[in-house]
């Protein structure tokens, strides 16, 4: 008697591991969101992403030794040859926990009377 295989379950799908730099203040003010709630940072790639992608980013702030880890996910899409010439990269918004709500913090203030500027940023 022929039985047929079970069907294999597929490996998870592995976040891709971004490590962002950020070293003037100008820099984060042009890639921090603030529009997200839970707060976000925009990073310019050229490789492939689809809204709702996991996406691990090992984040150091201007001023700060520290690396900020944060398990975030795609939440917008800049494609190459986009209007303005923006960059092309992926908006992360931060993951809902106390991890992502200092890191908020810590941006925001490190951004201070900036963040209120009107200057055109990488985001929205």
């Amino acid at each position: 008697m022929n039985t047929p295989a079970a069907p294999t379950p597929s490996a998870p799908v592995r976040p891709s591991v971004i490590q962002l730099a950020i070293k003037e203040k100008g820099a984060l003010y042009a890639a921090y969101i603030p529009l997200f709630a839970e707060g976000g940072i925009f990073i310019p790639t050229a490789r492939e992403y689809r809204l709702g992608d996991d996406v691990y980013v090992l984040l150091t702030l201007p001023d700060d030794p520290q690396r900020y880890p944060v398990a975030g996910k795609v939440a917008w899409i800049t494609p190459a040859r986009a209007a303005g010439n923006r960059a092309p990269g992926v908006g992360i918004r931060f993951p809902s926990d106390d991890k992502s709500r200092q890191l908020k913090a810590r941006i925001e203030e490190a951004l201070g009377a900036t963040l209120a500027s009107d200057r055109p940023t990488q985001t929205i």
